[in-house]
């Protein structure tokens, strides 16, 4: 990866696009640090800290560099538009006009889908501002000297409209220098803005094990063996990602007048982790669901059997885990699809028939490598809180999902800068 960079930024071309993406998550980053106007920081990290952290606004707070915490202008980071692209993802599976609008449109129809996307980002950012306003408006928190303090006493229509359209202006700049990065920079703009908030914590996350160990809490013994377990943990994240079952696809020959066309032996790959990181954030939201809304009615503590640490909470969660993982891989998978797409190319697997024994080989073969990949994310999704339970001094800001989408976007990008060299090689052969 060093390598690659390395000879990217030789290019005139790529070092202008990375230095663009550069400037891009710089103002990203400006932006995450300045507070929207009529909040109290100092009420809303005790807040956090006391109630917040273990819900789903931890989540969002994770996927926004801290942001969120700490009610920057950046609060929402990019949650509406991955909110707003699930969701027309999901509509475009059930609703039959944008299923065609999607595959028959071609470039106009996808545009479409893009502005409909840009729209309920919009939609979602003022739903998603209202909401958190309100909650720190009617939040309580008790504070040191016994006193109950908000996070934002003024009750007027006037701060109301301040706070959540700022909240929403932010979201949607956000979304605009995502799509600046994909057409101007390197790689996918929302992935690498994802990547820079979680980045972003790493130096919190090491001044703490560092205060730890200052202070007694934890040993320097931990610090060598906690990054030989990152490093692993990451070669194994790489090696699953990279995976592949590679199912073979014979073509038969044809003869068009006088050439014959055809004859190939190819293979279908199905990823080992098709469904990438969702099923983890689809779990993590819904098992952090009641202690959210206990916390919204100060019934937080009611709940700690079924806190981030307890044996029930991470079983739940690793069965979701799993669950979704089949949920999202048969909605982005269609094996009778791909099943007539062989037949009619001439394609198919040797040892089955065209069409139906074709269809359920593939299901049955996609379930096995489903259920793989399901288990592989379980595994990394509790492995931070069984490393909590057994070193409960132990603070790990990397936890499943941070890990996975970090790796994630760095190989993603890596392969991208990789394809825009290659094009550039044989442009100039061309030339």
């Amino acid at each position: 990866m060093i390598e690659t960079l390395r000879n990217a930024w030789r290019i005139r071309d790529l070092r202008n696009k990375m230095i663009f993406t550069l400037f891009i998550l710089l103002v990203y980053r400006f932006g995450a640090n300045i507070v929207v106007p009529f909040i109290d920081s100092a009420v809303l990290a005790q807040l956090f800290n006391s109630q917040l952290s273990n819900t789903m606004l931890g989540l969002i707070d994770m996927m926004s560099g801290g942001s969120f915490s700490q009610a920057t202008v950046f609060a929402l980071s990019i949650q509406p538009y991955i909110n707003a692209s699930i969701i027309m993802q999901l509509l475009t599976v059930g609703i039959p006009a944008l299923e065609r609008l999607q595959k028959e449109g071609g470039e106009e129809g996808r545009k479409k889908i893009a502005a409909i996307t840009r729209y309920a980002t919009v939609a979602l950012g003022l739903l998603m501002g209202f909401s958190y306003y309100m909650l720190l408006r009617g939040q309580p928190i008790q504070m040191a000297d016994g006193s109950t303090a908000y996070a934002v006493s003024d009750h007027s229509f006037f701060t109301a409209a301040i706070i959540v359209l700022t909240f929403t202006a932010g979201s949607a700049f956000i979304m605009w220098l995502g799509e600046q990065v994909t057409e101007f920079g390197i790689g996918n703009g929302i992935s690498i803005i994802l990547f820079a908030s979680i980045v972003s914590r790493g130096p919190n996350a090491i001044g703490r094990i560092v205060l730890q160990i200052s202070q007694g809490q934890l040993s320097w013994v931990f610090v060598p063996l906690i990054l030989i377990g990152v490093a692993a943990v990451v070669a194994f994240v790489v090696f699953i990602t990279n995976a592949e079952r590679r199912i073979p696809v014979q073509y038969a020959k044809r003869v068009v007048g006088r050439k014959m066309y055809g004859g190939q032996s190819t293979y279908l790959p199905l990823k080992v982790n098709m469904s990438g990181v969702m099923p983890i954030i689809f779990a993590s939201s819904i098992t952090a669901f009641p202690a959210t809304i206990a916390a919204f009615f100060g019934a937080g503590e009611k709940l700690s059997w079924f806190g981030s640490q307890s044996v029930l909470y991470n079983a739940v969660y690793f069965l979701l885990i799993i669950a979704f993982s089949y949920f999202y891989t048969s909605v982005q998978f269609n094996p009778i699809e791909v099943s007539n797409n062989l037949k009619q190319n001439g394609g198919s697997i040797p040892g089955f028939r065209q069409g139906k024994p074709t269809a359920d080989f593939i299901r049955k073969v996609l379930n096995k490598v489903t259920l793989f990949g399901a288990i592989f994310l379980g595994i990394i999704a509790v492995m931070p809180a069984l490393m909590g339970i057994a070193f409960p001094n132990l603070n790990l800001a990397l936890g499943g999902t941070s890990l996975l989408i970090v790796v994630g976007v760095a190989l993603e990008t890596v392969k991208a800068i990789e394809s825009q060299m290659l094009m550039r090689h044989y442009k100039g052969f061309l030339e």
